[in-house]
């Protein structure tokens, strides 16, 4: 029906830990999704339906089985982090979904093909309900999404398919670990609750009080502005060469920080250690990010040598919500920038290309930059106030 918001049909019960299977099929112009643990209350946003949504996406992108937030924190698991499953869902035709909810895990395939890996904790119970997405054009009115076989189990009666450690897991609980993230070689960085392998820039000590374990974050609290004008960074005591490097930020308005790797403190500039940055920034209140070249200053982006690529603004999140920053250094010097999900830029370390735009930045009177064999992670205080949590890292051979 034209001009209609977002329905969903809802079961009585609530469900904790169960195995939904079900077939459906939608009109390729459509969307629609699955409603798993999810719940409605007056005084949250009106009673609008929240929680996890089970993505229905007939569309290029392929995102089908990915798990969307419902109304809170939007996407969680999209197909980029999993591409082998973008072609699992079948245009024209009855699809199966096979949902397993057990603990903080959520697991999803179409067809059989695996598509999510999702480990969160946020809502452990609630309602399952199916979706019909909200209808504003004409041209969608009269589409139809149908579904067949709906069925569940729960409690002793689950059989819950084996984890096959190669669908890509996205871990939000705090600070943790899962078995497959530690059998692919992944350690913490920051254990939540003191700064146990950190040291101050230029020196040996401890961090500095700027820097506090609060509540299972890592903040670095605000100074009026100033770069390292409070302490200063902190380096993790080990130094990395190629890694897969994972964390969580939130920033404050108008708040600027950065995650440097290959940090070389022999440049000592007075301020900052000086290394390959991945610029975390508020693009819309903070200066920087207007100046550099072509945007080369804003939010993930290798700091005054390359401009993260985030067209699409969705999935970009508020001021105050949290986002997920990755960095991938291959043993080939390959190396890229992930926000959210989305890989936003890429580079060759040590390349002709390479050195031609550092040659053109700010850093080009660093003999060498960024091209060590190693170095520490640096965590840079810039005078705002910046959360950190679950830094986790994993070394590449």
């Amino acid at each position: 029906v034209a001009n209609t918001p977002n329905s969903f049909m809802a079961t009585e019960k609530t469900y904790g830990d169960f195995i939904l299977e079900l077939e459906l099929k939608v009109d390729n112009s459509m969307n629609s999704g699955i409603q798993i643990r999810s719940l409605s209350k007056p005084e949250v946003n009106n009673g609008r339906v929240h929680g996890y949504q089970v993505e229905i996406d007939p569309s290029d992108r392929g995102w089908s089985g990915g798990i969307y937030d419902e109304a809170r924190r939007g996407w969680l698991y999209q197909n980029e982090m999993n591409p082998s499953a973008k072609k699992a869902f079948k245009r024209d035709a009855w699809n199966k979904y096979r949902i397993e909810a057990i603990g903080s895990v959520i697991r999803t395939w179409i067809n059989d093909v695996p598509v999510a890996n999702l480990i969160d904790d946020m809502t452990p119970e609630g309602f399952i309900a199916l979706q019909v997405h909200a209808i504003g054009k004409e041209a969608t009115a009269g589409k139809q999404v149908m579904w067949k076989n709906v069925r569940i189990q729960t409690g002793k009666d689950m059989q819950p398919r084996p984890a096959d450690g190669v669908t890509p897991v996205e871990n939000y609980t705090l600070n943790t670990l899962s078995a497959q993230e530690k059998s692919l070689g992944f350690k913490l960085l920051f254990n939540g609750k003191d700064l146990t392998g950190f040291r101050s820039a230029f020196k040996t000590t401890a961090p500095p009080k700027v820097w506090t374990a609060e509540e299972g974050t890592l903040h670095v609290n605000s100074s009026g502005g100033k770069e390292s004008g409070n302490g200063g960074d902190i380096l993790t005591n080990e130094k990395f060469g190629a890694f897969e490097l994972v964390f969580d930020f939130k920033l404050t308005e108008g708040a600027n920080s950065g995650v440097k790797y290959f940090v070389n403190e022999t440049y000592n500039s007075g301020a900052s250690a000086i290394g390959l940055e991945y610029q975390v920034l508020d693009d819309e209140k903070h200066p920087d990010a207007k100046l550099g070249t072509v945007g080369n200053r804003t939010l993930a982006s290798l700091y005054d040598i390359i401009p993260s690529n985030k067209n699409d603004k969705r999935f970009q999140k508020k001021i105050g919500e949290w986002n997920q920053g990755r960095i991938i250094v291959y043993p080939n010097n390959i190396v890229q920038h992930w926000l959210n999900g989305f890989k936003v830029l890429e580079y060759e370390r040590n390349s002709n290309i390479f050195k031609v735009l550092v040659a053109h930045s700010k850093h080009a009177k660093w003999d060498g930059y960024g091209a060590q064999a190693a170095g520490p992670i640096l965590f840079q205080e810039h005078g705002d106030s910046v959360f950190y949590k679950n830094i986790k890292i994993r070394e590449l051979k």
